[in-house]
C-alpha cells in the first residue's frame, strides 16, 4: 500500500468496520480490477527481465500486507459484501451467521464475562476471510510470474511474523509461494521451514551490517541461518563503502560468505530437514484468539499496539517451547491445524505439543485424540480448546476427554493467572518498552510452581492420562518465564524437566551429547541435522536469542565469540565422520573432540541414518 512505512496514515481506518483497504493514494480494494493490473505488471517487468542470466528468483514486493505490516487493521478487503457472506456460509458447512462488521472495540467489553460468553467470532471470522482473500491474491500473482518465465521461482520477500493482521498465515501462504524471506519474527523462519514440503521452497535471509555489533556477529547470522535452512542473504549495502571504496569488515566477511556460497552451500541443496519425532503445534485460530486476550491491557489504545511477536502470549510461549527442545538436545518441526484436521497427526512424530492452544475445531480435537490412542504422547500447557476456531468460547475444552480435566465455561479472568488482572499472564501495556524479559514477567504476580506460572487456579498441575495406547499431559504451567532464565543465563535442567520430562517418556531421546570443557552442555548450543543421499549433515551452532524488527535488521542480542573444546557423544557409532569444514576424515566414530567457535559453525557428516 502507498504509505505503508507511516503508521498514522491509517489511524482512521482502524476503528470504522465497514473502511476499505486504502492506502495515501485512495482506496485499494483487492479486486478484480486490481488483480488484472498487477498481472499486467508482472508479466511487463516479468518480460523485461527473464533472459538476465543474474535473475534468481521474482519478488513481488517487499514487506507486504492486506494491511499495513501487521499493523491493527479490521477493514474490509472488498467493496461487495456478497462474497464474504458467500463464504461464511461455506466456512460453516450451510448456512452460515449473518456477516458483521466490527473492530476490537466489539472485543473489549466482553472479556469480563466467562469464557462461555465470549464469542470474537464476528472479528475473527472476517480476519480468516481476508487472509484466504490475501493468499489467493498472492497464488494467482506467482502464477502470473510462472506464465511470464516458467523457469524462474516467484515468491516476495519481509514477509512477517505470524499474526491476526496482515495476511500472515503461514499455513495459507506457504501453499502459493515458491520462495520466501521471512524476518526471523514470531518463529517465521521455523514455520516457513516446516511448511515447506521436503524443504524444496527457498528460504533467505536478510543481513544488514551494524558497526557496534562486528563483523563477528554477520558471520554468526550467516551460519546460524545457513544451519536452519536458508540458502542465500539479501545484503543492503548501507554501511559497506568509504565513497567507492568497500569498508574492511567486508574483507573478513567474504570468507564466510565464499565458503558457504561455493563449498558448503551445494552439499546441503535438496537436504531434508531432520527431526526428533516431536510436533509444536500450529494454530492460527489461537494466535488470534491470543491477540484478543492480549490486547485487554491496552484498553482503547489497542490501535496503537505493535510489537506483538515480542509481547504477545501465543508467541512467547511458542519461543519458550523451541528453547525448551533446542536447549535439551531436540530437534522438532511444525505441524499446521488445517493439515491435521483433513490429514490427522503425521505418522512420522511421537509427541505432540499444543502451546497456548486456545482454539481448536471440533475436527481437530478429534484428530489430536486419534494421534493419541493410536500411541503419540499429546501435551498441553494450559487454556487448551477453550475456543472453538471461530473464536467463540466453549462450554467445555475440546480436549477435556482426553485430558481429564474439567472445564465449564464458567471460567472468567480470575481463574487465570493473577487473579486480581486479566487473562494472560503479563501486562503488555506497561512493559510495551521492555528491553529485558524481567520487566515483562515482573508486571503481575501469578503463583509460581518450580519457576514456572500457574495458568488455571481451578485446575490441578500436571495431570497425565492414559489414552488407549498413549498418554496425554496437561501441564497447566506457562513455559514463557524459560525466556527470561535463559536471558539471565540462570536456565537449569530442572526448569526444563518440568517441560521435557513428558517428551522423554515418549521415548524421544537426543542421539548426540554435546559437551563443553566443563564436561556440561555449553548454555545456548544447538545441533541441527540434514539428511541428503546416504549421509547426513550435523551443524553445531549458537542458538543465542534473536530479534529483530517488522523492517528487518535481524540480530542476535547477545553473541559468545570464544573458542572452546567440544566433546561430541553419539548415540551408537556413526561411519565414516568428515570435519567438513577442514576436509578431516575421522572414520568410525562414537565420539570425537573438536574446537568451536561459536560465531561459526561445527560441520560434520556421516553416512547412513541418525
Amino acid at each position: 500500500l502507498r504509505g505503508a512505512n507511516q503508521k498514522s496514515n491509517f489511524a482512521r481506518f482502524q476503528r470504522d468496520p465497514r473502511a476499505i483497504r486504502s492506502g495515501t493514494d485512495g482506496p485499494q480494494p483487492i479486486d478484480q480490477a486490481m488483480r488484472r493490473r498487477l498481472t499486467e505488471l508482472i508479466s511487463r517487468n516479468i518480460g523485461q527481465l527473464k533472459h538476465s542470466p543474474m535473475r534468481v528468483a521474482y519478488a513481488l514486493d517487499d514487506e507486504i500486507s492486506w494491511g499495513a505490516f501487521v499493523v491493527p487493521l479490521p477493514w474490509r478487503l472488498y467493496e461487495d459484501d456478497a462474497d464474504y457472506q458467500a463464504w461464511l456460509d461455506r466456512y460453516y458447512g450451510g448456512q452460515g451467521p449473518k456477516a458483521q462488521y466490527v473492530t476490537p472495540d466489539f472485543i473489549l467489553p466482553q472479556l469480563k464475562k466467562p469464557i462461555g460468553q465470549l464469542d470474537f467470532s464476528p472479528l475473527l471470522d472476517r480476519i480468516t476471510f481476508n487472509d484466504s482473500v490475501w493468499a489467493t491474491l498472492i497464488g494467482q500473482l506467482v502464477e502470473a510470474a510462472n506464465r511470464a518465465d516458467p523457469e524462474t521461482p516467484c515468491g516476495f520477500v519481509g514477509a512477517q511474523s505470524p499474526n491476526i493482521w496482515g495476511g500472515y498465515d503461514y499455513a495459507k501462504l506457504m501453499k502459493k509461494v515458491q520462495f520466501l524471506e521471512p524476518y526471523d519474527l514470531g518463529s517465521s523462519f521455523a514455520i516457513a521451514r516446516s511448511f515447506s514440503p521436503g524443504q524444496a521452497i527457498p528460504l533467505v535471509t536478510t543481513h544488514f551490517h551494524n558497526d557496534q555489533r562486528g563483523v563477528l556477529h554477520d558471520i554468526w547470522q550467516a551460519w546460524y541461518f545457513f544451519a536452519h535452512g536458508s540458502r542465500g542473504m539479501i545484503g543492503w549495502v548501507e554501511g559497506w563503502f568509504d565513497g567507492k571504496t568497500p569498508r574492511p569488515w567486508l574483507k573478513q566477511f567474504s570468507p564466510t560468505l565464499k565458503e558457504l556460497g561455493q563449498i558448503q552451500g551445494p552439499k546441503l541443496a535438496g537436504a531434508r530437514w531432520l527431526h526428533d519425532g516431536v510436533a509444536i503445534y500450529y494454530s492460527h485460530p489461537s494466535i488470534q484468539i491470543s491477540w484478543c486476550l492480549d490486547m485487554e491491557a491496552h484498553g482503547r489504545t489497542w490501535v496503537n499496539r505493535g510489537s506483538d511477536h515480542r509481547l504477545g502470549t501465543s508467541h512467547l510461549v511458542r519461543k519458550a517451547w523451541e528453547y525448551l527442545l533446542i536447549d535439551s538436545g531436540i530437534q522438532y518441526n511444525f505441524v499446521s491445524y488445517d493439515r491435521v484436521a483433513t490429514e490427522g497427526v503425521p505418522q512420522e512424530y511421537k509427541v505432540l505439543i499444543l502451546p497456548a492452544c486456545y482454539g481448536l475445531s471440533d475436527a481437530e480435537a478429534r484428530r489430536i485424540t486419534e494421534f493419541c490412542q493410536r500411541g503419540g504422547t499429546v501435551i498441553a500447557d494450559f487454556a487448551c480448546g477453550l475456543f472453538d476456531h471461530h473464536g467463540k468460547g466453549r462450554s467445555a475444552g475440546a480436549l477435556d476427554p482426553l485430558f481429564g480435566v474439567h472445564h465449564d465455561g464458567t471460567e472468567t479472568f480470575r481463574d487465570f493467572f493473577d487473579p486480581n488482572q486479566l487473562w494472560v499472564e503479563t501486562n503488555q501495556d506497561t512493559a510495551y518498552y521492555y528491553k529485558k524479559y524481567r520487566e515483562l514477567f515482573g508486571t503481575w504476580q501469578p503463583r509460581l510452581e518450580k519457576g514456572f506460572a500457574v495458568a488455571e487456579r481451578r485446575l490441578p498441575i500436571g495431570t497425565v492420562r492414559t489414552v488407549g495406547r498413549g498418554r496425554a499431559v496437561y501441564l497447566n504451567l506457562s513455559p514463557q518465564r524459560y525466556l527470561q532464565y535463559r536471558e539471565e543465563g540462570t536456565a537449569t535442567g530442572e526448569h526444563r524437566r518440568v517441560f521435557i520430562e513428558p517428551v522423554l517418556q515418549a521415548g524421544v531421546r537426543p542421539w548426540v551429547e554435546v559437551l563443553g570443557p566443563d564436561g556440561r552442555r555449553p548454555p545456548h548450543c544447538e545441533v541441527t541435522y540434514w539428511a541428503k543421499e546416504d549421509r547426513v549433515y550435523l551443524f553445531v551452532i549458537q542458538s543465542a536469542p534473536v530479534t529483530g524488527q517488522p523492517t528487518g535488521n535481524t540480530h542476535a542480542e547477545t553473541l559468545q565469540t570464544k573458542t572452546i573444546p567440544l566433546e561430541l557423544r553419539f548415540a551408537k557409532e556413526v561411519a565414516d565422520l568428515v570435519d567438513e569444514r577442514t576436509g578431516q576424515r575421522l572414520g568410525t566414530r562414537q565420539s570425537a573432540r573438536f574446537r568451536w567457535n561459536p560465531a561459526e559453525a561445527l560441520l560434520l557428516s556421516f553416512r547412513g541414518g541418525h
